[in-house]
């Protein structure tokens, strides 16, 4: 449960998602790939609002209802609104995770307190429009609007998912560079070993953060902090697309042009395209690449945390 340094990395989570019987019908929705395979790699901090706000389990149902211009949560059946006291507590809770240092949270999808994205909001006459957001998940996003935050649902799909524990991971790397003394040179570093990783979402992002690291000396250090990190995690919120990922794997070979032979480079070249019509996945040329990056011990490369960006053992790059 232990990143780089030792320390843990942290996520939030619905607490239902790790089978906590917290559910208004009294099961839970627990996520297998959640509790035994990222499991092994991070320290769980599970939450679940309507529970500790104080409504029982089982209980009545929530819903979002649109009355005029606000949204309300309310108990259908008997009307109940428990708008202000979700309010009053997701503000509260909330403030009380920073102190957990959270490197990443998993919503559960559809919740009218979890829901992050489409959460049915009800009109007077009970149609219902997937327009809104749960009350809890806006607190939550509001207060931390750099963390890598995810549904469960989009973590079915292999390239949502491997990009939303890529962004937990970057975020911890991040997290360790910017609570320590650091200097500008260390940011000038971080920077550099993510080169690659960056390309692969966005060229555009990549070398305006270059720019903006280029002159790093000339801003105050906590805006420099605030802004590289807002940029740093919005470029990675893009999804990569497999035309860039190809281009980057074709970067990387510019390092062994003078170092393989003919077919060997042809090898790897046909592997890349290989990738790139969608013929095998990522982790083909991607292991290529670390095998020659270690044979012939290139510096650059080795540093590069594209190569490795979480742990192997997780297979996210064997579905991309």
């Amino acid at each position: 449960m232990s990143g780089v340094s030792g320390s843990p990395i942290r996520i939030g989570i619905s607490a239902c998602l790790l089978g906590e019987k917290v559910r208004y019908d009294g099961r839970h929705k627990r996520d297998p790939f959640i509790v035994e395979t990222l499991g092994r790699y991070v320290e769980w901090v599970p939450v679940c609002p309507e529970v500790e706000m104080g409504l029982g389990t089982p209980r009545e149902t929530l819903r979002l209802v649109r009355i005029g211009e606000d949204v309300r949560m309310v108990m259908p059946k008997t009307g109940a609104d428990h708008t202000d006291s979700m309010r009053a507590y997701a503000s509260r809770r909330v403030a009380g995770l920073a102190t957990n240092i959270l490197h990443g949270y998993i919503l559960k999808k559809h919740s009218p307190s979890c829901g992050m994205e489409r959460v049915r909001v009800f009109d007077a006459k009970g149609v219902p429009v997937k327009s809104g957001r749960g009350l809890f998940a806006e607190a939550l996003l509001g207060r931390f609007p750099t963390l890598p935050v995810e549904e469960e649902g989009r973590l079915t799909d292999p390239r949502p998912r491997e990009n939303f524990i890529e962004r937990v991971f970057a975020y911890y790397r991040l997290h360790l560079l910017f609570s320590g003394h650091w200097k500008t040179g260390d940011l000038v570093a971080f920077h550099t070993a993510h080169k690659l990783l960056l390309m692969a979402h966005s060229p555009q992002a990549n070398a305006e953060l270059g720019r903006l690291v280029a002159g790093a000396k000339k801003m105050p250090r906590g805006e420099l902090h605030a802004v590289y990190e807002r940029e740093f995690m919005a470029a990675l919120r893009q999804l990569d697309t497999t035309r860039r990922q190809a281009n980057v794997l074709k970067y990387t070979v510019g390092y062994f042009r003078e170092l393989l032979d003919t077919d060997s480079r042809r090898e790897l070249l046909e592997v890349i395209e290989d990738y790139r019509r969608g013929i095998v996945p990522l982790i083909v040329p991607v292991t290529l690449i670390r095998h020659y990056v270690r044979k012939f011990d290139i510096a650059y490369l080795r540093g590069q945390v594209y190569l490795e960006p979480h742990p192997k053992e997780l297979m996210l790059r064997n579905h991309v």
